[in-house]
Parts: C-alpha cells; sequence; structure tokens
C-alpha cells in the first residue's frame, strides 16, 4: 500500500485502547510515522461538575493508553499527546505542529459530535490536512443494515434478524494493529507530560472506592470475570442482586474494549457452542447497534419523541412536577426499588438495566414527567451514558421510540420488586433502613402494621418530612391511581397508535 504522507495524527476520542483500533491501524498502515492524541475537548468538559467519574475514568484510561503505545513502539520516547481546548483549534494546531499531513479518527455519530467534526475537518483542509474516519465503535453502522427496500429499520427484531444474516467473520476480525507498531513515532520532548486529573481542571471522586477498573487492562479484567458466568446471562441479568451482567457497558461507551471482539466471542458461544447465555448477550450488543442506527438516520429524537404523535402528550408541570421530580432524583418516592435503584446511580454511576425499565416507567407513567427530564438525569449521573442507548432506553420506557413498549404497558414497581429482588438482597443494600423488614413487607413497608414497623425500627413519614437514619417515605403517589392517569393521558395518542 502505497504510504498516505510521512506523518499521520491519529485523534483517540470514544476509542482509548490499542488493541484493534481501526483509525491507528490504517494510520500505521499508511504513514511512515504515527502520532496519537486525546484532546480533553472544553466544549464537552464546561457544563459539567468538577467531580465527573466519567472524566476521571477517562484520565486513568489514558495513562494505559500510553503505557500500550510506548510498549508497542518499543521506545520510552512514544506514547500518548494529551492536551486541552476545543478541537477545531487544538488539532489542526498540533497536525501542523507535528507535520502531519492527514488526522485519522473513528466515527462518532452522535449530531454535536458530526458538527464538531465538520469545524475540525474544514480547519485541517484549511491548513491542507485530510481528514479520515472509520468505523469502529459498532458492528454495522449508518446504512449497513436496511429493510429490503433500501431504509432504516424502526422495529428490532427485523433489523436483529437482517444483523444477523449479514454477520460474518469479516465483520469480527481484528484490526492486526501490531503488524505496523514500527510506524509508531517518538513524541517530541514538549509533548511528553500527561496532565493530572487536576491540570485537567477536575477533582477526584469515588471511582476508585467502586473498584471500577479502567482502561482496556480493566476491561479485559471483567470480561475474564464474565466468560464463567456467560452461559448463565440469560438466566441471571435480570436480578440486580445478583451478579449476571458484564459490567463492560463503562468499557464500550469509551472504548477500551473492542466491540468486534465481544460480538465475537458472543457470536461463536451462541452459535458453535448453542451458549443460551450467549445468545441473549449478542441480542443485547445487536440492540446498541439498533439504536446507534436509529440516531444516525433520525437525529430528531434528541429532542423529539421518534413517534411525532406522542410529542402531543400534556406532561406535567410547574412546582409540583418539580416536586415529584426531586423526590425521584434523590431515590423519596416511598417505593423500595425505585428509591435504592435511584440512590445506587446518585452513589456508584452504574445502574442495573433492569431497573433503568423500572424507574423510567415509574418517571413517565406514575408520575407523568416528560421522559426528557430524566433522560438527562442519566445523561448527568451515568458513567457509561451514551446518548444513542439512553436516548433510545427512555423512548421505550416512555412508550414513545421505536419499538418500544406499548403506552398501556406500566411496570408496576410492587410486583417488580417482588419478581426481581424476591429477598430484598437489592433494597436493603441500598436502603439499610428497611434491612429489618421481612421479605414480605420491604416491597411496600406502607403496608406493615405499627407492632411490624416497629419491630423492624422503621418509622414512616409524609412526603416532605426530613428523613432520619431510620425513617422512610410513604408513596408520593398511588400506583393504581397513577395506571388510570396515565391511560387518560397517552389517550391523545390512541387513535393515532391504533391506526398504525
Amino acid at each position: 500500500m502505497a504510504l498516505s504522507g510521512p506523518v499521520g495524527l491519529v485523534w483517540l476520542r470514544r476509542d482509548l485502547r490499542t488493541r484493534d483500533h481501526a483509525a491507528l491501524f490504517h494510520a500505521l498502515r499508511g504513514c511512515a510515522q504515527v502520532h496519537c492524541v486525546f484532546l480533553f475537548d472544553d466544549a464537552i468538559l464546561a457544563p459539567l461538575a468538577r467531580a465527573d467519574r466519567r472524566v476521571e475514568f477517562i484520565h486513568d484510561s489514558l495513562a494505559c493508553v500510553d503505557v500500550q503505545l510506548r510498549t508497542l513502539a518499543g521506545q520510552a520516547d512514544a506514547g500518548l499527546i494529551v492536551r486541552q481546548g476545543l478541537a477545531e483549534e487544538e488539532i489542526p494546531r498540533l497536525a501542523q505542529q507535528l507535520g502531519a499531513t492527514a488526522v485519522f479518527a473513528n466515527h462518532d455519530d452522535e449530531p454535536q459530535s458530526l458538527a464538531r467534526d465538520a469545524r475540525v475537518r474544514a480547519a485541517l483542509q484549511s491548513a491542507g490536512v485530510a481528514l479520515h474516519t472509520y468505523k469502529d465503535h459498532v458492528i454495522f453502522e449508518r446504512d449497513e443494515v436496511l429493510t429490503l427496500a433500501g431504509a432504516p429499520f424502526s422495529v428490532f427484531t427485523p433489523y436483529k434478524n437482517a444483523w444477523l444474516r449479514k454477520l460474518n467473520a469479516f465483520y469480527l476480525s481484528s484490526y492486526p494493529v501490531e503488524r505496523y507498531a514500527a510506524h509508531l513515532a517518538p513524541r517530541p520532548a514538549q509533548y511528553r507530560h500527561l496532565p493530572t486529573l487536576a491540570e485537567t481542571g477536575f477533582e477526584p471522586t469515588n471511582l476508585h472506592q467502586l473498584a471500577l477498573p479502567t482502561g482496556s487492562v480493566g476491561a479485559d479484567q471483567l470480561l475474564a470475570d464474565f466468560v464463567p458466568r456467560l452461559a448463565q446471562y440469560g438466566d441471571t441479568r435480570d436480578f440486580p442482586a445478583v451478579k449476571g451482567p458484564s459490567y463492560l457497558s463503562v468499557h464500550l461507551r469509551f472504548g477500551t474494549v473492542s466491540i468486534r471482539e465481544l460480538a465475537r466471542l458472543a457470536w461463536t458461544e451462541s452459535s458453535q457452542h448453542q451458549s443460551p447465555g450467549a445468545a441473549v448477550w449478542l441480542s443485547e450488543l445487536v440492540w446498541r447497534d439498533f439504536y446507534h442506527q436509529i440516531l444516525a438516520h433520525h437525529p430528531r429524537v434528541v429532542t423529539q419523541a421518534f413517534k411525532p404523535a406522542y410529542d402531543a402528550i400534556a406532561w406535567e408541570s410547574g412546582a409540583e412536577a418539580e416536586r415529584l421530580f426531586a423526590a425521584w432524583c434523590e431515590g423519596r418516592t416511598g417505593y423500595p426499588l425505585v428509591d435504592a435503584a435511584m440512590a445506587q446511580i446518585n452513589q456508584t454511576g452504574y445502574m442495573h438495566n433492569r431497573l433503568r425499565m423500572v424507574v423510567a416507567s415509574f418517571l413517565v407513567k406514575d408520575l407523568g414527567i416528560d421522559w426528557r427530564w430524566g433522560e438527562q438525569y442519566f445523561a448527568e449521573q451515568l458513567n457509561d451514558f451514551d446518548l444513542a442507548a439512553n436516548n433510545g432506553g427512555w423512548q421505550w420506557a416512555a412508550s414513545t421510540g421505536c419499538d418500544a413498549q406499548p403506552y398501556f404497558r406500566i411496570f408496576n414497581p410492587i410486583s417488580q420488586s417482588e419478581k426481581f429482588d424476591a429477598a430484598g438482597r437489592f433494597i436493603r443494600r441500598y436502603l439499610p433502613q428497611l434491612a429489618a423488614l421481612p421479605d414480605k413487607l420491604i416491597h411496600a413497608p406502607w403496608k406493615a402494621g405499627p407492632l411490624e414497623l416497629a419491630a423492624a425500627g422503621v418509622s414512616l413519614v409524609d412526603a416532605g418530612e426530613a428523613l432520619g437514619a431510620s425513617s422512610y417515605p410513604r408513596p408520593i403517589v398511588d400506583h393504581a391511581e397513577a395506571r388510570d392517569r396515565t391511560l387518560a393521558r397517552f389517550s391523545v395518542v390512541k387513535g393515532a397508535v391504533d391506526s398504525q
């Protein structure tokens, strides 16, 4: 292959690894010398709280990338360049300083990212530098899986079937980065310093106390732990007190693990070894691709319902809605499974997938609050926040999205609790004030009698009252009454839905 130029610059974004990396492979194969940069983009960082687990996760993962680059190159002066500023200013400036004739990056189809890349491309072009981008974050992107009519899918099952028909070993093969590692260039002396977290303007969080391993080394640890549990994934994934998930979602989000590696494992185990758990896990990975192609084809979903008729719904507003929303955010709804799930996200930045559906349904269909409020709160709190998946999940729960649950399907937070946390193990972990209640009462403490509450050391308080160490709020809404209100609220779209 003819070299595209003497010097190339790889711009890392949501792909913080060196193994099986599309842009890095193409740069190394096409250029005589290759530098790698990660930019702390001020446009992204500015709105964030100064203590943000995601920034700390990225910071720690960059140190891992730096070590891997130096190891691949076999020289101490190689490694990662880390800059901070605006992408449209810093990337062109660095490319010119390094004498790069091309910048290589992987696709990011979020609307703001596409706009950013357009600005960077224009600035690079004016400096005579090309920008090359590649698929890396999903197995199939954009227009790669379409209906027979050439249109994007809006229903998951036929999309999944088409996805599986198209899948073969080629799409799951790794990029052999190591083959061209000799083209990694030493960094100029002024670029060899990796900034501390404080130098980026951020503070430490409880990330390390959570024992969440970072970088691709951390992803490898989690994957090795998950593989022996993979066969049981379908049976265990819905129970928040059970170690069922892979816990790799944050690593997929920041690309510290290759989606091809994970999908290859799931595909091999399900097709060759008939592992039912692997088949379920592969389906979850297909959902991820599905939501990414929905975002690519329908960027309006960022602010609007996928089903336009649902934008006519009148959500609760005003001071009462704000009060109910605050109670939901703070885990003060009086429904233990909901409150325990909110405690989990607030304390750790993670929430079990089953619970994401439960709390989303509760916010939208019990409290009547716009799904966009909850989506934004998750965007602020989740370590693994991914716009496509977060938006898709919230619109699914709110019945406003593609292939969403019907509007009349309303999760009962008590029955969900009894079914998926029957012994109350998850609730007791995050709501210790309820720990002494018997299993049959921990899902609905207000059903306990005075003697049972006293024996458990629990005092129930009305909404708005201060909570003490042993107190717990009464429900802020009656589920049965809320269900009736939701059916009435969604009646505005019933005719449109029935005619589909």
